[in-house]
């Protein structure tokens, strides 16, 4: 079976230890992910998995044939062919064992001799060559690409036409069209809108090989994984199950984590008080010297940063009318023959969280640009609302940020007075941690400044938050930080998001946008997606298309369709002047339906005293049921490193059989663990 295992592994950059004797063992079938704070290593660690980078010290041990392909985060590019001639070089091994086949068959019609060994390395090629996939790479490759967002039309393009986030797309799709034993992907959902997370997600979860990958996506991870590895301060630890679960247990963890550094802390700073105070005085000399020799002797306990709880608040939003936006006949072209946006009607209230979905291309970006003023070009009218203020973000932002100023010193020049004492708070859950503050805005990186950028935002009293992917370049816990804020936010948000457990908490209404037409759904993204799969695509109320523009209204139970007037100003955006709050919109207001309240349940009648009794006593067997499983799964683990410990001793690698026996017996604790941890799932859902 193929397989990559690393034993007591270790690597140091300078005096920082990035590995403290970490052992993992990915086999087939495994779908492992890595977590980490940012910087903790996670990128280093895949690197020296792949071959990379080799360690200082321990065992990195891979069985002979396994084929591994490894993605990196970011700086790949392609040029000087077509996008279906770059992907061909995915199959470059393929073309390396049929010339093998090749060269075999015409040694068996030269020699007489080692017949019997041709015949069968022939036979295993052929058949290695037939699991790959290889005879059918043209069928391969197209639908792997085309899963990943691009269209027929594209496969006759130069590579170098495409931008750098497709640049990626072309990388992850080679990765995946050789269908090595071991996939290493490194942040692999990066340039993915939800389409295309889709497709990789159902990908991952058909794979036959192994996998092991970092990804901020915490809903993706929760379909596609099975075991999740943390690496902290060096040491790696594994948690069975998906990635939500491993948050739970992980939180349990750090409440005791937590208690044990408070006192430490309070130790310490007990310490260091006395030493403090008399550390100069002849008579507590000698006692302050032990106590420092005691500080010194001591290991600091640390809390991870990604598991640090950090909340903030926007500052109160400006008072606004119930209509915040409403949009009239909105159309844009860009080439003049075909509209993005065609007749586009829209009116929003004060408080809704709208997330405008659609493919790449669908004219989310143009929409929410045409929205916040950044695009003049279009003909409608955009109107908000009385009291209404914009607050706009994309990645665009970033360019705007820039001079000597340092990131805290730059900050504290914009934020309210109240909000200055939480800045280093505020900073350190958009990933700005310790020394980093002091950075100049002229060396941060496109990410750095994006980041940035949008924390500009948020210290800004506005009422409309219009967000263009504001999750990129955030990690779990800042996405959670953001969530919690917008989720408390006391005005209205738009945002374009590729994030699905960030739309499915944050979006209480849903516009889709497709081909120019466009939908409106009067509900969150649950909703939004059972009505899209009831109408095969088709669900939602249609609000306008190319041929009919129309708009929803209150005024009925049903979708109520009526012509709008023919926009009048070439793309102006008016602000009615001396309407009073929520009616300065003086054309007849129509808002979209609201989703009808569903009817009460009927409450069913009280159980019984034998009733509760009897599952009182299920519950009961249920959680012994998975103590069980737990503990067993607790001692099979323990047996696991056992073993791997084994690998790792000389006297057993370099001894064929010796080696062979141990890996038989790995090979079947793994699948056992696999099984329990099944059957604890189970149990515990």
């Amino acid at each position: 079976m193929a397989f990559i295992q690393f034993s007591q592994v270790s690597l140091a950059f300078g005096d920082r230890d990035i590995l403290k004797n970490v052992s993992i063992n990915l086999q087939k079938g495994s779908k492992v992910a890595l977590t980490g704070a940012n910087g903790a290593g996670k990128s280093t660690l895949i690197k020296v998995l792949a071959g990379l980078i080799k360690p200082d010290s321990g065992n990195r041990a891979v069985q002979k044939d396994t084929r591994i392909a490894y993605l990196p985060q970011s700086s790949l590019t392609h040029q000087g062919c077509t996008l279906i001639e770059e992907a061909d070089k995915a199959f470059e091994f393929g073309y390396e064992i049929q010339k093998e086949i090749d060269e075999i068959g015409t040694k068996l019609q030269e020699e007489s001799a080692n017949v019997d060994y041709l015949v069968q390395k022939q036979a295993e090629l052929i058949e290695t060559l037939e699991e790959s996939g290889w005879h059918r790479r043209q069928a391969v490759a197209e639908s792997v690409l085309l899963g990943l967002g691009f269209l027929r039309s594209d496969l006759d393009r130069r590579c170098e036409e495409f931008s750098g986030g497709w640049q990626m797309r072309i990388a992850l799709a080679k990765v995946l069209m050789q269908h090595p034993d071991i996939l290493l992907l490194d942040e692999p959902t990066n340039y993915l809108d939800i389409e295309a997370r889709n497709w990789l997600e159902q990908f991952l979860k058909d794979y036959k090989g192994g996998f092991l990958l970092v990804s901020h996506d915490r809903y993706f991870l929760d379909v596609t994984i099975s075991e999740v590895y943390e690496l902290f301060n060096g040491e790696l630890k594994r948690y069975p199950g998906n990635f939500t679960h491993y948050e739970k247990v992980r939180e349990v963890e750090l409440q005791t984590l937590i208690h044990a550094y408070e006192q430490q802390q309070q130790e310490i700073n007990k310490l260091e008080d006395f030493i403090n105070r008399f550390g100069y005085k002849a008579t507590k000399a000698a006692q302050a010297q032990e106590y420092q020799k005691k500080l010194d002797k001591m290991v600091r306990i640390e809390i991870p940063e990604n598991l640090k709880k950090i909340h903030f608040s926007f500052p109160p939003a400006p008072h606004a009318g119930r209509l915040v936006l409403r949009l009239n006949n909105i159309t844009k072209t860009y080439d003049h023959k075909k509209n993005v946006l065609d007749n586009l009607e829209l009116t929003l209230e004060n408080g809704q969280r709208l997330v405008v979905a659609g493919r790449n291309g669908a004219g989310k970006s143009t929409l929410l640009r045409i929205i916040a003023g950044e695009d003049k070009d279009f003909s409608g009218d955009v109107n908000p609302g009385a009291g209404v203020k914009i607050g706009y973000f994309s990645q665009d932002n970033a360019e705007t940020i820039r001079g000597t100023q340092t990131i805290l010193e730059y900050l504290e020049s914009i934020a309210p007075l109240e909000l200055i004492p939480k800045l280093r708070d505020m900073l350190g859950a958009f990933l700005f941690r310790g020394d980093d503050v002091y950075k100049a805005l002229d060396v941060l990186s496109g990410g750095e400044k994006s980041r940035i950028a949008l924390l500009q935002l948020l210290l800004s009293p506005v009422n409309l938050l219009v967000l263009d992917e504001p999750t990129n370049h955030l990690d779990m816990h800042s996405k959670d930080v953001l969530l919690d804020a917008l989720k408390t936010f006391g005005g209205t948000v738009i945002f374009v998001s590729h994030d699905r457990g960030f739309i499915s908490q944050l979006a209480t209404h849903v516009l889709h946008l497709e081909n120019g037409t466009y939908k409106y759904f009067p509900g969150d993204y649950e909703y939004y997606l059972e009505q899209m799969e009831k109408e095969g695509g088709g669900g939602g109320i249609p609000l306008g298309s190319a041929t009919k523009p129309a708009m929803v209204s209150t005024d009925s139970t049903a979708a109520g369709l009526a012509s709008s007037p023919t926009p009048s100003n070439g793309g102006q955006i008016k602000q009615n002047s001396g309407a009073s709050s929520g009616d300065n919109i003086t054309e007849t207001t129509r808002s979209p339906i609201t989703p009808p309240e569903s009817s009460a349940p009927t409450p069913s009648a009280p159980l019984s005293w034998e009733e509760q009794k009897k599952l009182e006593a299920e519950k009961r067997k249920k959680e012994k049921e998975i103590t069980r499983l737990e503990n067993q799964i607790t001692e099979l683990e323990a047996k696991k490193k056992e073993l791997e410990n084994k690998m790792a001793d000389p006297a057993v690698y370099s001894n064929g059989e010796k080696a062979k026996a141990v890996q038989r017996e790995l090979n079947e604790i793994v699948s056992k663990i696999e099984e329990v941890t099944e059957q604890w799932m189970l149990a515990s859902e």
